[in-house]
């Protein structure tokens, strides 16, 4: 793929989260709580010795929120890729399906729907279709289009999006 380019806080954002993802961290937040309990006594437990706990921790989540909604973003983009890879190189996938990250959550629950319908009829069958890499995903398309050009709601669906574009 050639050389990665990534800049210093997406380098800092990996570097971090395999930091505090790991045992050593927990072991090193676990004995910072230890300690701020021991020095308790020390400071007979007074707002200040609270104070900092509080603000402490208060802190260390603020920055955790945003590195773990990054590292979710890009472990999120990284499946959605490999699913669309999936879906665009099976000779029986809809490649419709590639951007449903992209739909309302209304849309979302019709096709939800949908799914459990064809689960329904899935069962009765036993025929499982064949796999294909990217590189037939442009030649299984054309099939799939030319397969459903034949099909009645497809033509219907042409003819209204057709009767749309000329109306306006």
């Amino acid at each position: 793929m050639g050389k990665k380019k990534t800049n210093f806080f997406e380098n800092f954002a990996n570097w971090a989260t395999n930091a505090t993802g790991s045992s050593t961290a927990f072991i090193i937040a676990i004995t910072v709580i230890i300690i701020w309990g021991i020095t308790g006594p020390v400071f007979n437990y007074s707002d200040t010795w609270q104070l900092i706990i509080n603000t402490g921790t208060t802190i260390v989540t603020f920055l955790m929120v945003f590195l773990i909604q990054k590292s979710q973003n890009k472990d999120s983009k990284a499946v959605h890729l490999k699913l669309n890879e999936l879906l665009a190189s099976h000779q029986g996938a809809s490649n419709r399906m590639v951007n449903l990250e992209d739909l309302t959550e209304i849309e979302l629950d019709h096709l939800h729907k949908f799914y459990v319908q064809l689960s329904d009829f899935a069962e009765e069958e036993d025929d499982i279709t064949c796999t294909h890499s990217i590189d037939a995903a442009k030649d299984n398309q054309a099939q799939k289009l030319n397969s459903f050009k034949s099909k009645i709601y497809y033509i219907n669906a042409r003819n209204q999006k057709n009767s749309s574009k000329q109306s306006k």
